[in-house]
């Protein structure tokens, strides 16, 4: 069932709704990692690893240790999974067509094949191929032709992948990239950190992915700004607690060609760049790597997909999840574990969930 909620009349104001939420979302970045937070002094890293800036915050004692075993964490990471390192785990595995994963690796690979068979294959680590015949990641992206483009997506598909004994085969010409849940994946890894190094209040943001650890330091929920598309300001504020926040749009990377704009998020059945409807998705869980790989499954799927994918899966014990979607026509969707823990200047529709769902 959808139920709208229209924010009050606003009309006598005179600053405009994306001007008003950036201005208040600059106050709540003051308060929740980017500056003091109930009088506690926060603890900062910035680097740039897996093709992203991420930005580290810790409160506590143990912060600065925290902070020193994150960044070594993601440079680990970073040197296991990149596929643009020759040495990595994963350019071995690409190279050899087989291979026995790591225990990481494993845990990674694992989950993106449930969530490739939860999403119909809407999320699908083979598409690694394809990536490589748009250029995307390098200086010079381009439109495919159609008869390579037809040929590398044969070498498509999860379900080619053969697991044995450990052993993982690929099937003829295929290559795997976990980008798309490896983020996730980290920002969860740091929060274990931050854990064990008895800080219980943190803060991530690798690149659109952030994840929470705790409640900021004056027992407020943390505040995560969600990105207008448009550039312009914010869509809205969500409040969390031990929580990943991850965004996926067509607007994070792309290039023009003939006039027409190609974003980088590849829809695995036509190797094109997905046409959904949708602008961004975000997704909301306690676990990053679901988080991660759902945000770019449902921009894929599209809003009647995804919310089916919610009202099936998002209950789940373990694999509970929440959405926030900006389709084309400018409307704001949520799910019901988020219509008090969001806020927005626009009109926004609030699904909730089937009975018996």
């Amino acid at each position: 069932m959808i139920r709208r909620r229209t924010p009050p009349d606003r009309r006598a104001e005179k600053k405009s709704p994306r001007q008003r939420l950036a201005a208040l979302l600059c106050a709540v970045l003051l308060l929740c990692g980017c500056g003091q937070a109930g009088g506690a002094e926060p603890v900062k890293r910035e680097l740039f690893a897996m093709d992203t800036v991420m930005e580290l915050t810790a409160y506590g004692e143990g912060a600065g240790e925290a902070l020193d075993a994150a960044t070594a964490e993601i440079a680990r990471l970073d040197k296991l999974l990149s596929t643009g390192n020759p040495d990595s785990e994963i350019s071995r595995l690409n190279a050899a067509g087989s291979g026995a994963p790591g225990e990481e690796a494993l845990a990674m690979l694992q989950e993106a094949q449930r969530i490739y068979e939860r999403t119909d294959g809407a999320f699908d680590v083979t598409v690694y191929p394809l990536m490589q015949l748009w250029g995307f990641g390098t200086d010079a992206p381009a439109v495919p032709d159609p008869a390579a483009l037809a040929a590398c997506l044969e070498r498509v598909g999860m379900d080619k992948l053969t697991f044995s004994d450990g052993m993982l085969t690929l099937g003829k010409g295929q290559g795997i990239d976990l980008g798309g849940i490896a983020k996730g994946y980290t920002s969860g890894r740091l929060m274990q950190i931050f854990a064990a190094h008895g800080v219980e209040s943190g803060l991530v943001s690798l690149g659109g992915n952030v994840q929470c650890l705790g409640t900021r330091p004056d027992g407020e929920p943390w505040r995560c700004g969600i990105r207008d598309p448009e550039g312009t300001g914010y869509l809205g504020i969500v409040r969390v607690t031990d929580a990943a926040v991850i965004t996926s749009g067509g607007y994070e990377r792309y290039f023009e060609e003939g006039g027409q704009t190609y974003h980088h998020i590849l829809d695995p059945k036509t190797g094109y760049p997905a046409q959904s409807g949708l602008v961004s998705v975000t997704v909301v869980s306690a676990n990053g790597m679901l988080a991660d790989a759902l945000s770019t499954a449902c921009f894929v799927m599209g809003a009647e997909k995804a919310i089916a994918c919610w009202q099936t899966c998002g209950a789940e014990e373990g694999a509970a999840f929440e959405l926030v979607l900006l389709t084309e026509d400018g409307r704001v969707t949520v799910t019901e574990g988020l219509k008090d823990a969001f806020t927005t200047d626009y009109p926004l529709d609030v699904i909730e969930r089937a009975s018996g769902g």
